[in-house]
């Protein structure tokens, strides 16, 4: 007797998937269904992973961009839990690749970057900036308001891959990024010893092991977004 496989994506269900809009609607508000994004649900005991949220977020990418593009800024964020769901899919498109057949994306919003090695993870079939790569972009491009409270989450993850220090030294280390004192001053707010309104002190704000050399390569401090 032949088995049926579960259907994919099992955990998440979004418009014809296998249900209508409606329908989804409806189950939620019999508490069947809990809504993990603008037109996605799960049922309320699973756990929203940022695996999960990236596989949400994969839904809401056109197919045919989906490994050209990598979800960045707050829309990173939002994957790994430190962020409310911006009301627009935050895309990075390598400066290598041709962006002008990706202009008219519906509900996203693209950014032409430089991406480094160590810039990009791979999760829920979809490519996503690394927390490193993700915390820089938001102090540099997101407004403080915002900014701040996803750059706080993004440090108290268990992971401990972000590192206050780190990024305080990659930014004011890259004589050429946009709006880095900006950054500087929203990073200040978190931690005033290591931003005193002028450079670092770089022999006391990280390890030996960490020079500036070996940061700016690690952050991907030189894959930033072009300046127009």
């Amino acid at each position: 007797m032949a088995t049926t496989s579960a259907p994919p994506f099992a955990e998440l269900y979004s418009p014809g998937r296998p249900f209508t809009w409606p329908e989804l609607q409806s189950l939620a508000a019999d508490g069947l269904l809990t809504r993990l994004h603008q037109r996605g649900y799960t049922l309320p005991e699973v756990t929203a992973s940022p695996q999960l949220r990236a596989r949400a977020a994969a839904t809401a990418v056109p197919e045919g961009i989906r490994q050209r593009v990598v979800a960045g800024r707050m829309t990173a964020a939002w994957i790994y839990g430190c962020a409310e769901e911006p009301d627009r899919l935050a895309l990075l498109v390598d400066a290598k690749r041709r962006v002008s057949s990706l202009r008219n994306t519906r509900g996203c919003t693209l950014h032409e970057v430089r991406l480094g090695p160590f810039d990009v993870v791979s999760m829920g079939g979809l490519m996503v900036s690394s927390p490193l790569r993700t915390a820089l972009d938001i102090a540099l491009h997101v407004d403080a308001v915002r900014a701040i409270p996803a750059l706080e989450g993004l440090l108290a993850r268990p992971e401990r891959d972000v590192r206050l220090r780190l990024l305080v030294l990659a930014i004011e280390s890259t004589p050429r990024v946009p709006h880095k004192k900006a950054a500087l001053e929203k990073l200040s707010l978190l931690a005033p010893a290591l931003v005193s309104g002028g450079p670092v002190d770089v022999k006391n704000a990280v390890d030996p092991p960490d020079s500036t050399e070996d940061v700016a390569q690690v952050l991907g401090v030189a894959h930033l977004e072009r300046e127009p």
